[in-house]
């Protein structure tokens, strides 16, 4: 029997009180929040720190020791806090750090405590929007919550509650609501899913930012057919585009679930048609259990192509659940590149470490958690 619980907004914390400088290759200074969405039992430092570069780290879901080697492996290293620190770098998280692993509360003591103490940044993925959707009651139907507590929807968030109870629970997901959805750090950006300018001003059209403000924002962005929703599902799940409106059969995703839409390779620049832009991976199958076949190489309208990713500054995100080593126009290009090498399900909690005047991706910029090897070489 699941716990239920109805949550309210509190007043966000000041998230500038502690400056964050980033150093430019280019021999300018932007600031970046230090502190975040602070507990008051933890009083980070308060000095300016200047930040050399970014490791940004993939979907963790709930991999605490895979985090931890890792972050070993980057130098970072707890403080007197217990706030792993680098002495130049910061980390940014993609979110998915919930739900599926054994370890969920120590991931999100690990990242919530970096955030708190300035030592990382982070980014709302679809799984924290989920559980902000699944504890909030609709405020005018009384019992019924934002995200359908069906069976579907529970066996996904299952290990979230029965590791995360109580206060801790409560504590957390009013931690989530804080989040932004996606991160411009000037040189580089961060989203959880796509990356998508249109998504963004309608975003900031009915939020005011990049960030949920009032349970009315939430009932909007988990309402199907509102702009909000739209805009967040793009944003934290990432474009679709539908197969069988194109004859192209159904198909099983990974958990089993009937699809009739492909996600949409917005990363691959160029991409014209079904065969190249539908992700469809190489394991799927149609509902009779067959391999699902290769798509037709017929072409996509253009504004359907609408999504894809052209602009020259290095956009970073996760979600896909790559697994195998980063393969080139797959899972990085010039300018976009996938953390998410699927850590939960027997693959490698990967980052990419990111340093100031970096503007295009280099494969050799992975970096695997000790106990994997990803890609060490470049290619492409």
């Amino acid at each position: 029997m699941t716990m239920q619980m109805r949550f309210t907004f509190r007043s966000r914390p000041n998230l500038t009180c502690c400056p964050v400088k980033h150093q430019s290759g280019y021999g300018t200074v932007a600031e970046q929040p230090r502190c975040g969405d602070r507990d008051e039992a933890v009083v980070p430092r308060c000095e300016i720190r200047v930040v050399n570069g970014y490791d940004i780290i993939g979907d963790v879901h709930g991999c605490a020791t895979k985090l931890a080697q890792l972050l070993g492996d980057l130098g970072y290293t707890p403080d007197d806090t217990g706030a792993y620190r680098h002495p130049e770098r910061q980390a940014v998280f993609v979110g998915d750090l919930i739900d599926r692993g054994d370890e969920q509360l120590r991931v999100l003591d690990i990242a919530k405590r970096m955030v708190d103490n300035g030592t990382a940044q982070i980014v709302m993925g679809n799984h924290e929007f989920n559980a902000i959707a699944y504890h909030t009651e609709h405020p005018q139907r009384s019992g019924e919550y934002l995200r359908a507590r069906c069976a579907k929807n529970q066996a996904q968030h299952q290990e979230f509650l029965d590791q995360v109870t109580g206060e801790q629970r409560e504590r957390y997901i009013e931690w989530f609501k804080a989040l932004p959805l996606w991160l411009d750090l000037g040189e580089l950006r961060i989203v959880h899913a796509c990356w998508h300018e249109e998504s963004m001003r309608i975003v900031e059209r009915e939020l005011g930012s990049n960030r949920f403000k009032t349970t009315d924002h939430l009932v909007r962005a988990s309402a199907k057919g509102q702009p909000l929703y739209e805009a967040v599902e793009v944003l934290l799940k990432g474009p679709e585009i539908s197969l069988v409106d194109r004859g192209q059969p159904a198909y099983l995703d990974k958990d089993g679930n009937r699809r009739t839409q492909a996600r949409l390779r917005w990363w691959k620049e160029g991409a014209t048609t079904l065969r190249d832009l539908a992700e469809m991976g190489g394991t799927l199958t149609t509902e009779g259990g067959a391999r699902y076949p290769e798509l037709p190489d017929i072409q996509v309208p253009a504004d359907e192509r609408s999504f894809v990713y052209t602009d020259p500054v290095p956009v970073f995100y996760g979600h896909y659940w790559r697994m195998g080593t980063p393969e080139h126009l797959m899972d990085w290009t010039a300018h976009t590149a996938c953390v998410d090498f699927s850590a939960v399900r027997g693959g490698t909690l990967t980052a990419y470490r990111w340093s100031p005047g970096e503007s295009r991706i280099r494969r050799e910029n992975y970096v695997p958690h000790t106990a994997d090897v990803v890609a060490q070489n470049p290619s492409g």
